[in-house]
């Protein structure tokens, strides 16, 4: 039997876990997996579909759905278009932001202020300032408008302060477009981790994402769910699965829609835009 098909199967029987529950978890990144990426932050909407699909998850009422985002996470409703809110955690897991409108902050110790403070600072000094983010407990340089020369340049150098400042409560993750310098030891995985004490041990859960930001989710979920990296070209990642975006993200959400949508059918066969990733053993 062909990699593909062992690969089909195992999807396949995890969206009939889906159909079989009565509850499920679907755990969604934002840039670059639910939408393409954009020069222009404000205006990243999502791929043509995916909010008609989403809502139809929503509609069924047997899904929490929830994204885990780089972004502010009052960012996401706004993007997404659902007619009511859905539980977002922003920042990397800094913030959780409740359907109801609670957002839940985490605090930011003084010592990791200060240090961003002054990065902040340099940043500004330096020129940087329009390509600039500040979001709780990070700062995320947008370079993805640059030229290769200028970006090349403005990671250099950034790569340069950072190593020469060695400030242990800060980490930095490149990112598709950018370089985020936030706080250490809290990323995804913790939010995952976290979602995952709250459910109970049967109900399936998946996660998608796309960047290296999403790792750590991987990792979290890694013996307990599936998880899909979604790009229009694989890398190496620890993702159990590999979706070509768009058209492959497409077929899985509408699967799961599908899934949701009756009872004791199962998920419908994927296509062949699916393939299996490189998984790091």
């Amino acid at each position: 039997m062909g990699s593909h098909l062992v690969y089909q199967e195992r999807v396949e029987k995890f969206l009939r876990r889906v159909a079989e529950s009565a509850r499920s978890v679907l755990l969604l990144d934002y840039d670059g997996t639910l939408a393409p990426f954009s020069a222009h932050r404000a205006r990243a909407a999502p791929y043509a579909g995916v909010t008609g699909i989403l809502q139809r998850i929503v509609d069924a009422g047997r899904t929490r759905l929830v994204v885990v985002t780089g972004r502010n996470a009052d960012e996401i409703d706004p993007l997404l278009g659902l007619r009511s809110p859905l539980e977002v955690w922003g920042a990397h897991g800094v913030q959780r932001l409740r359907p109801d409108g609670v957002c839940e902050t985490q605090l930011i110790p003084s010592r990791v202020a200060q240090a961003l403070n002054q990065t902040k600072h340099w940043l500004d000094d330096e020129g940087f300032k329009e390509l600039v983010e500040i979001k709780p407990g990070s700062i995320a340089v947008h370079w993805r408008s640059l030229n290769g020369a200028a970006m090349a340049a403005v990671r250099s150098k950034i790569l340069g302060r950072f190593q020469e400042t060695r400030q242990n409560c800060l980490t930095f993750l490149e990112f598709d477009g950018g370089m985020e310098i936030r706080m250490a030891d809290l990323d995804k995985g913790d939010a995952v981790r976290t979602i995952l004490e709250e459910i109970a041990p049967d109900v399936p859960v998946a996660y998608l994402g796309d960047d290296t930001s999403d790792e750590g989710a991987f990792q979290a979920l890694e013996h307990r769910g599936l998880t899909i990296l979604v790009r229009p070209r694989r890398r190496r990642t620890l993702a159990q699965a590999w979706l070509k975006a768009p058209e492959g993200l497409l077929l899985f959400l509408s699967d799961w829609a599908e899934a949701t949508e009756t009872s004791g059918r199962g998920g419908a066969a994927l296509s062949s835009v699916i393939a299996r990733p490189h998984v790091r053993r």
